[in-house]
C-alpha cells in the first residue's frame, strides 16, 4: 500500500506531489463513503484521536470530529478556554497528560506558528496542524485544492487569485505551497498593507486592482478579513475595503466569462463577498465544506496506517 512521504501532517511545505495525490486518491474513495446511507466505515477502530484546540474554531473542529466519527476512532476533545492552560500548565504537560491516556493522533489548532513541529519532537503520536498562527492550515489548503480539481478537472495551470488579507491568513500561505506544487499560476490581491513583503519569493505575483485581478483568473480564493489580529489600521474602513475589495455580481457581470468563487469561511457578507455571489452557482464554498471531512477523514486515515501497534 502507498504511503505518505511524512510522519505528521505539519504544513503543506513538508509534502511532495506525490503526497498530494495519495490524499486525493483516499479522499476519493472517502467522498462516496460520506454519501452512502450508512456514512461509517471500521477503518480506525482501535485508534485515539485528541481535538487540542487552543484557539477559537467552528467549522474545522467540526469537520474533524465528524472525519474522526466517520472512520469510528474514539475522541477526546479538548479546548484550551476551559483547561488548566489558564492555571499556567505547559504545552508540553498538557499533550504528555493526553498521551498518558494513550492517545494516537493529536489534531492541534494553536495560536504559536511552529506548535506542530515543537510538539512533534517531543511527543510520539502523529500530529495534525488544524492552524498555527498566521503560519499553515494544511487540511484547508488540500480542500480547496481538491475542489478546485473537482470542479476544473485539474489544477496544472490553472490561474487561481488568493484575494484579500494575504498577511494574516494561513489559508493563504498553505494554498500558495499547496498550488504551486500542483503546477497552477498564483496571484495574491488585496490592500498593498495587507500583502506580505517578500511573498514574491514564493513564485506568487501581486496585483492591487480586483477587476484585473478577476479578469486573469479561473478561480478567486476569498479570504475573510481578520479583524481579531489586526493591532492596527491597515485600511481606512470596511467600507471603503469594500468597494475596493469587494467582490460581488455586478463585478462578476462584467467580466465576460463565468470563475469559480471560493472562500474557506467564515464569511464576513457584504465586506469581502456578498450574499448574492456566495450562494451562486459560481460559488462551490458548499462543495469546500464536503470536501473537508472526505480530505480530513483521508489525511487521518493515511496516518494512522503508519502507527506500529
Amino acid at each position: 500500500m502507498k504511503q505518505l512521504s511524512v510522519e505528521h501532517l505539519l504544513g503543506i511545505k513538508y509534502l511532495n506531489k506525490d503526497d498530494i495525490d495519495l490524499i486525493f486518491e483516499t479522499a476519493n474513495h472517502f467522498k462516496e463513503v460520506i454519501n452512502r446511507p450508512i456514512k461509517k466505515v471500521p477503518s480506525l477502530r482501535d485508534i485515539t484521536i485528541a481535538n487540542l484546540f487552543f484557539e477559537n474554531s467552528t467549522r474545522t473542529k467540526l469537520s474533524f470530529e465528524l472525519a474522526e466519527k466517520r472512520l469510528s476512532s474514539d475522541i477526546i476533545n479538548f479546548s484550551a478556554s476551559q483547561s488548566s492552560l489558564k492555571k499556567g500548565e505547559t504545552l508540553i504537560d498538557t499533550v504528555n497528560n493526553i498521551l498518558a491516556m494513550k492517545v494516537d493522533i493529536v489534531v492541534m489548532r494553536h495560536p504559536n506558528v511552529g506548535a506542530g513541529v515543537f510538539l512533534s519532537k517531543h511527543i510520539d503520536a502523529k500530529i495534525i496542524n488544524a492552524g498555527d498562527g498566521t503560519h499553515e492550515h494544511p487540511t484547508q489548503a488540500l480542500l480547496d485544492s481538491y475542489s478546485i480539481k473537482e470542479k476544473l478537472g485539474s489544477i496544472k495551470g490553472k490561474k487561481i487569485v488568493i484575494v484579500g488579507d494575504v498577511l494574516h491568513s494561513r489559508v493563504a500561505l498553505s494554498n500558495i505551497f499547496a498550488l504551486k506544487l500542483q503546477g497552477a499560476e498564483v496571484k495574491v490581491c488585496g490592500p498593498t498593507t495587507l500583502i506580505p513583503k517578500h511573498i514574491e519569493s514564493l513564485g506568487v505575483k501581486v496585483e492591487t486592482n480586483i477587476q484585473k485581478a478577476l479578469e486573469w483568473c479561473d478561480v478567486a480564493n476569498v479570504l475573510r478579513v481578520q479583524h481579531e489580529r489586526m493591532d492596527v489600521k491597515y485600511f481606512p474602513s470596511t467600507r471603503e475595503y469594500t468597494q475596493l475589495f469587494g467582490i460581488n455580481n455586478e463585478i462578476l457581470d462584467n467580466l465576460g466569462k463565468k470563475i469559480t468563487i471560493m472562500h474557506p469561511g467564515p464569511i464576513n457578507r457584504g465586506v469581502e463577498i456578498t450574499s448574492e455571489v456566495a450562494d451562486s452557482n459560481q460559488s462551490i464554498i458548499l462543495n469546500q465544506v464536503e470536501n473537508g471531512v472526505a480530505v480530513r477523514m483521508a489525511v487521518i486515515y493515511l496516518l494512522a496506517q503508519q502507527i506500529k501497534r
